[in-house]
């Protein structure tokens, strides 16, 4: 039985014969070069690090273009660096899938340190310090979702923890931001090196939030006294350091039970899926969709790694701006969202199922090729037909990447406005185009509101996604039952602060209102209206 550790992938042939790619450079050599002289330091050891990032700076390190490898550095499931990267001598085996249901497996050993971004763990902390007093540092790059860059709760207030932050200084940070503050802070002391900080997160804008996050830390402890006032020059000094916007897309979903049954059928052993105690599910191996896509503005103050080599795009601070626009207004997110809510509502647990549905299918399309389409964003590096393309034939219809629309519907009150309204503010500014006439996205909206009764088209209760707004949401939909024709659905579809256009001045509230209470006349009604809008 294969085993994942460094003594063990020695074996190369045994490898082979189970079809598993094996590193192409070597790792003690690697691990040694970054024990000296650490270049790149990545925080969130999650697996869209691992199955992308890491995997992509390994053809790097197998062509010779690269000489040390990444530090992983973890700020708040500790459980990952104990339970998935000691164990295993920090390697993952990837497993990209396609939609053919044709694998390719490697071993990714681009990872040659894994540490705790934790003040309690000495060794630990003690090493992250050194990686950033060094001069060799290149980048510090992040995975730590959206939240991650949050110093603040739903009320505007300041976490309590990042109050605490605030108040005691650099010393003992404990929210990730007032962390990377305070190693920031380390380095600036040692020697005001040049660095540079790359959130590689799915989130619009996320150079700026980490930015935004870091200074806002940083001057407060400058006000406090608790740090030299060039320290906040040293940061906005875009020669030192430098926060450049990223776009990232690659579904790296849970491990998939399916995909550690076949490794085992190949001689692939202790693949076992690990669940954290903070709900992390995690495994020695990632499995992944193979398409990928990395755009980040190239604003690098000590260097990085050639990454172009690897796939990635280096391009300037608007077309990365506008990759993203077309990825998440039109291509892609937009898509997303309607199956999520349509799918929680006709009982589908499977983004791959869904697309096997006709009249589902033709929904996403509509609001991709016909709605979409006509006013996206041409970035001109990605060609946006073609990237919708894939999304439609390759990526959301591969049934092995074990993608929910219930884990998609997760917030959609935060994201309506972005992937529905910017297209339809799209339509009110072309004066040969009229919002009016739209009707996969209205039908999309309509479906939300539907899902927010928390009633699925048989009349039966299905658990809501987590959504910042939901009490609030709920609140105006309080009672309706199916067969009603009279809620308070208007003044969701009101509300300018979750849409971002004014619906019914531009003649689509009505619309959205009537497709609603179709949706609402009985059982079968969802798909009913469905069907009936998308002929």
């Amino acid at each position: 039985m294969l085993r994942l550790s460094l003594n063990r992938i020695s074996d190369a042939s045994a490898w082979a014969a189970a079809g598993v790619e094996l590193p192409q450079f070597d790792i003690a050599q690697v691990a040694k070069n970054t024990g000296s002289k650490p270049e790149w330091v990545h925080f969130g050891a999650g697996n869209i690090f691992r199955g992308f990032v890491a995997n992509a700076h390994q053809k790097l390190l197998d062509s010779g273009k690269a000489d040390t490898g990444i530090i992983a550095a973890e700020s708040f499931d500790f459980e990952m660096i104990d339970k998935v990267y000691k164990p295993y001598d920090n390697l993952t085996l990837l497993v990209l899938m396609n939609a053919r249901g044709d694998f390719q497996k490697k071993v990714v050993a681009s990872i040659v340190e894994a540490i705790t971004a934790d003040k309690n763990r000495e060794a630990d902390y003690g090493r992250l310090i050194e990686i950033f007093e060094h001069p060799s540092l290149q980048m510090a790059s992040f995975t730590i979702t959206e939240k991650g860059y949050s110093l603040t709760g739903p009320d505007g207030h300041f976490l309590g923890i990042v109050e605490k932050d605030m108040e005691a200084g650099p010393v003992q940070p404990i929210h990730v931001m007032s962390i990377v503050a305070s190693l920031a802070y380390r380095r600036y002391l040692k020697g005001r090196y040049p660095m540079t900080f790359v959130s590689m997160d799915n989130c619009s804008h996320n150079g700026d939030k980490l930015k935004h996050a870091v200074l806002t830390i940083a001057r407060e402890w400058a006000k406090r006294g608790l740090v030299e006032a060039g320290f906040i020059d040293y940061l906005e000094d875009e020669r030192n350091i430098s926060f450049p916007l990223s776009m990232i897309d690659k579904i790296t979903p849970r491990p998939s039970e399916t995909v550690q049954a076949a490794l085992l059928e190949q001689g692939i052993g202790e693949m076992d899926v690990i669940i954290t105690s903070k709900n992390t599910y995690t495994a020695p191996f990632v499995n992944a969709e193979i398409s990928e896509y990395l755009v980040i503005e190239d604003k690098f103050t000590n260097g990085r790694p050639r990454l172009e080599e690897a796939g990635i795009i280096f391009t300037d601070r608007d077309t990365v701006n506008k990759v993203e626009t077309m990825k998440v207004t039109t291509c892609l997110n937009p898509l997303h969202t309607a199956l999520a809510v349509s799918g929680c509502l006709l009982g589908f647990t499977l983004i791959a199922d869904e697309m096997k549905d006709d009249t589902l299918r033709r929904f996403v399309e509509t609001i991709g090729y016909t709605e979409g389409l006509p006013v996206v964003v041409d970035p001109r590096i990605l060609n946006p037909k073609q990237f919708l393309d894939e999304v439609l034939q390759e990526r959301f219809s591969n049934p092995f990447i074990p993608d929910t629309p219930q884990r998609i519907a997760t917030d959609t009150s935060q994201k309506v406005g972005i992937r529905f309204g910017e297209t339809i503010k799209s339509y009110i500014r072309r004066e040969d185009l009229d919002p009016a006439e739209l009707t996969a996205i209205p039908l999309a909206i309509a479906a939300w509101c539907r899902y927010l009764l928390g009633v699925d088209d048989e009349g039966k209760p299905f658990a809501l996604s987590p959504d910042p707004l939901l009490e609030v949401l709920q609140g105006h939909l309080a009672g309706v039952k199916l067969g009603d024709k009279t809620s308070g659905v208007r003044a969701i579809l009101e509300d300018e602060n979750i849409f971002g256009v004014p619906l019914y001045a531009i003649g689509l509230g009505e619309k959205i209102e009537r497709m609603f209470y179709e949706m609402l006349e009985g059982p079968g009604a969802v798909r009913k209206t469905l069907e009936k809008y998308l002929k």
